[in-house]
């Protein structure tokens, strides 16, 4: 997986638009945004591309998913250090990763952070 490939699948969940956060991208969900018509809300980060350096990324799962992929796939996810990764920030190595896992670890993420009505 590149990184081109893990924008590209997030970028495509609907409603989500690329921001930075701390000299990174990141995926949001949710108003905001450059679009006419998002409002000024910021959205909510369910994704990064970059951290904790060049060919990583980061999705926002709940503990129990992160404990799920990161059983499945240890050599791919792994929890971020610290308190966001007891909360279930869960860091991707892009050169292990798989499409299909890396897509069902999105979609999570953004059902995670996304407004209710577009869960279901």
């Amino acid at each position: 997986m590149t990184a081109r490939e893990f924008r590209t699948l997030a970028l495509s969940l609907p409603e989500t638009w690329e921001g930075a956060h701390m000299g990174h991208p990141d995926f949001r969900v949710g108003a905001g945004g450059a679009g006419v018509g998002r409002g000024t809300k910021k959205g909510r980060i369910f994704a990064t591309l970059g951290y904790p350096r060049s060919g990583w990324g980061m999705v926002r799962l709940t503990p129990e998913q992160q404990e799920l992929f990161v059983r499945a796939q240890p050599a791919t996810f792994t929890p971020v250090k610290g308190a966001w990764g007891r909360s279930g920030a869960t860091n991707v190595h892009l050169k292990a990763a798989g499409k299909s896992a890396v897509r069902e670890a999105l979609l999570l993420a953004w059902q995670n952070q996304a407004p209710q009505r577009h869960r279901a």
